[in-house]
């Protein structure tokens, strides 16, 4: 499993790979860029997310030709839309959720004007036509009051898998306004829904914006060394060793 995670104030990015060589253990590769306000800072105030633009760009950069929902097409309180993703089919959000405009004031606001998504407290979802192998999203105001973000994916075989959103955890709305971006792509599983999970017990309020779908056909990872052939590469390096140390004593 590879994950990437740009997060805080300042740009940390990590690549780190499974030891792993069996296929049972694969699992979706992950994106991670938080850009934090506060604390108490006023929530309209973070005009700028450098950490999450990183971590989407670095997510986009493994995928070709998909689309991404901004939500600007949409009328303003518009519940369970269908949305419309070019290579990847079509998609509902389902739960309380409405689509949102502009800034409430409260920390939640559009990252691509004029329109974003509303989640409200509860647990909502998205529910795809067809499979598909990677998605990515901006979340807003997420952890400032006690709310970790979880994401359930169901795949085709009807299993899931459940990734926990690293966001900052806070209270008291002292990081209101914060934004991540979170992304995931996967070339083994397809999935048939993603499920947002919010644990704060009704308290934290998320807002979402800009959400990119990509089929199978549309990922292409960008190339880094498997672990399989990091051994192979290891023990090639070992037996030149060898054979030079060899050809020395002859």
């Amino acid at each position: 499993m590879r994950v990437i995670h740009i997060v805080g104030r300042v740009t940390i990015a990590a690549l780190l790979v499974s030891t792993s060589l069996t296929a049972a253990n694969a699992a979706p590769t992950t994106f991670f860029g938080e850009d934090v306000n506060g604390p108490y800072n006023d929530p309209n105030a973070l005009s700028s997310w450098a950490n999450s633009n990183t971590a989407k760009t670095s997510f986009l950069s493994n995928l070709v030709g998909v689309g991404t929902e901004t939500f600007d097409g949409l009328a303003v309180n518009t519940t369970n839309p269908a949305l419309s993703f070019p290579g990847a089919g079509t998609a509902t959000l389902t739960g309380t959720g409405y689509v949102g405009t502009g800034n409430d004031g409260s920390g939640r606001y559009a990252i691509s004007s004029p329109n974003y998504y509303y989640a409200g407290t509860d647990n909502f979802g998205v529910t795809f036509g067809q499979p598909v192998a990677a998605f990515g999203f901006y979340g807003i105001d997420i952890g400032d009051f006690g709310g970790q973000l979880t994401l359930t994916l169901t795949d085709t075989s009807n299993n899931t898998t459940v990734l926990t959103v690293p966001n900052q955890v806070s209270y008291d709305g002292e990081i209101s306004g914060s934004v991540l971006y979170y992304g995931f792509y996967d070339t083994t599983d397809q999935y048939v829904s993603v499920v947002f999970g919010n644990n704060s017990g009704g308290q934290d309020v998320f807002g979402f914006d800009n959400l990119t779908v990509g089929s199978i056909e549309q990922v292409h990872p960008t190339t880094v060394p498997e672990p399989a052939s990091l051994t192979m590469l290891a023990a090639s390096l070992a037996g030149l060793g060898v054979l030079r140390q060899r050809r020395r004593k002859a």
